[in-house]
């Protein structure tokens, strides 16, 4: 995660972990609407092999021959659509049934800051069911990988800002806090000014106009994720009458401001950790953690974080783990909970002095490969939220807010809590305190919540479901643990939404789905960053 924030959601959920073009228009497919879209129709797609993912993807190897990459030329400013455009990358497989096939599937993994062109192949497997009738889509969005990505710091200084103090507690420790952050938006300003101002949500969601209109679809056929939801509803806010078969799982509440996102997030994470602790208590000796209750297990964590906090213990390839690293290794294992006998594993090892699991947890979500590369996650993860939320605090504003950070979250609130500086000095004013995600006209939208999701709290989406206005959202519940409710296997879920996505049947509002799958007993570390942070 990026140094100031648990990266997951959007805008309104959280600040750098989280276009001056204006607020949202009251939009609804009309002939203005579309021209603010480009005027002239996008050129036909040339798909072709696709290269191996750039650094600012991610890297790794080129995908499989199954799959085809395409590049559309978009206005870099909707408000002159004939004017300057810049490059959105694009990937695909095709359905696998052509004579069934319903159109094209186009994936948002969130962010934001994701790069969907490297995150659909790698995830491909979880959405085999959905290929078999769609052409599976996924793009980088303007600002990530190869769309003219967000270029920061490079990547030894990012190990420096990544290492910062991000919970400063001395005068000192606060300048060197707010130094930091005006450094990186200095390089950030330098290296990628001429994008800043155009990044944000609003203009994406144009662009995903522009990428149905280039597919040849007549509606535009969606599955967003994390952030991806609050770009479907923005998109869907803007086209109603374009929205086709449209999916929001792992949802971001659009009632909430920046802050109070934030102190959303530090209450889900907390939850999170919670119920690992509580698992771990619950397996007795077979947990290798001390502490007879969940909350002596977690105070054991708050005091290896002020432990690091003083002296730092060894990571990886020289690097220590500082608190900051350790706090984002823990973020990164409570999205899944696959993922949380690795935290078990990583905390213990930490208290016995050697960080180099939650390190490794930490890179993974800092979007840190083993070459010491960073792809450009955290750059445009910045430049979006704050190009989309006007809220700015001052360091006061920020410290007067500790105390109920806090106790949302003894763990997280700290960092969340400082976090609300991460747009202060921003140079690009935010679009908005919360999006317009009402979308009158619009087709249903199944709109997924997770009661044990840590990053966008369950209750987001039935905030979703009432913006999105009557007869448009239909809420389905799942009882589970991790970011997201599709992605974790569960057959209920599954069954549900591919049924909507295939065949179009729209379940009943209020369906519930209970678990029914264990964790793996054999996790590994992500691949990538976790995108649908």
């Amino acid at each position: 995660m990026p140094r100031n924030a648990l990266r997951a959601t959007a805008a309104a959920a959280v600040a750098a972990a989280l276009f001056t073009a204006g607020a949202c228009s009251s939009g609804d497919g009309s002939e203005k609407d579309k021209k603010t879209s480009g005027a002239n129709p996008p050129k036909a797609l040339k798909w072709d092999a696709c290269d191996a993912p750039t650094p600012a993807e991610g890297g790794g190897q080129a995908p499989g021959k199954d799959w085809q990459c395409a590049t559309l030329d978009v206005p870099l400013d909707y408000a002159k659509p004939e004017g300057e455009t810049i490059p959105l990358a694009l990937i695909r497989a095709e359905a696998r049934d052509k004579d069934k096939r319903v159109g094209s599937l186009v994936f948002n993994f969130g962010g934001p800051g994701g790069s969907g062109v490297t995150t659909l192949p790698g995830a491909a497997k979880e959405y085999e069911a959905l290929r078999s009738r769609y052409d599976l889509v996924s793009f980088d969005p303007r600002g990530v990988g190869r769309s003219a990505p967000v270029l920061c710091e490079n990547d030894r200084q990012l190990d420096a800002y990544y290492a910062s103090d991000s919970t400063p507690a001395t005068p000192e420790q606060e300048r060197a806090f707010t130094d930091n952050t005006k450094k990186y938006q200095q390089a950030c300003v330098q290296n990628s000014g001429k994008v800043l101002p155009y990044v944000g949500t609003e203009n994406a969601a144009r662009d995903l106009d522009r990428i149905r209109q280039a597919l040849g679809d007549e509606k535009l056929h969606y599955f967003g994720i994390s952030y991806g939801t609050e770009l479907g509803g923005v998109y869907a806010h803007l086209f109603p009458k374009n929205v086709g078969r449209a999916v929001l799982d792992a949802v971001v509440d659009p009632t909430q401001t920046s802050e109070q996102g934030a102190l959303g997030q530090a209450k889900g994470f907390q939850l999170a950790l919670d119920n690992f602790a509580q698992d771990c208590v619950d397996r007795g000796d077979a947990c290798r953690l001390q502490g007879s209750t969940a909350k002596e297990v977690e105070e054991n964590v708050t005091r290896l974080q002020k432990e690091l906090a003083v002296k730092p213990i060894p990571g990886l390839g020289g690097r220590r783990l500082t608190d900051s690293a350790a706090t984002n290794g823990i973020a990164q294992a409570l999205y899944s909970k696959e993922l949380w006998p690795l935290l078990e594993q990583g905390l213990d090892e930490a208290q016995g002095g050697q960080g180099q699991l939650l390190m490794a947890l930490s890179d993974a979500l800092n979007g840190r490969d083993q070459q010491g590369r960073y792809s450009n996650i955290g750059a445009a993860n910045t430049a979006i939220n704050c190009a989309d939320s006007k809220e700015r605090f001052t360091l006061e504003q920020a410290k007067s807010k500790l105390p109920q950070f806090r106790s949302a979250s003894p763990v997280f609130g700290d960092f969340l809590g400082w976090a609300l500086t991460s747009c202060t000095g921003w140079p690009v004013a935010g679009a908005w305190e919360t999006p317009d995600v009402s979308a009158r006209g619009s087709a249903p939208i199944l709109v997924i919540g997770n009661t044990g999701d840590p990053a966008t709290p369950y209750e987001g989406a039935r905030k979703m479901v009432e913006r999105l206005g009557p007869g448009v959202g239909v809420e389905l519940t799942y009882k589970g643990q991790g970011h997201g409710a599709y992605n974790s296997g569960d057959p209920c879920v599954q069954q549900v939404t591919n049924a909507y996505l295939l065949d179009g049947k729209v379940p009943p509002a209020g369906k519930v789905c209970t678990p029914s799958k264990s964790p793996s007993s054999q996790p590994s570390l992500p691949d990538q960053p976790d995108a649908g942070a």
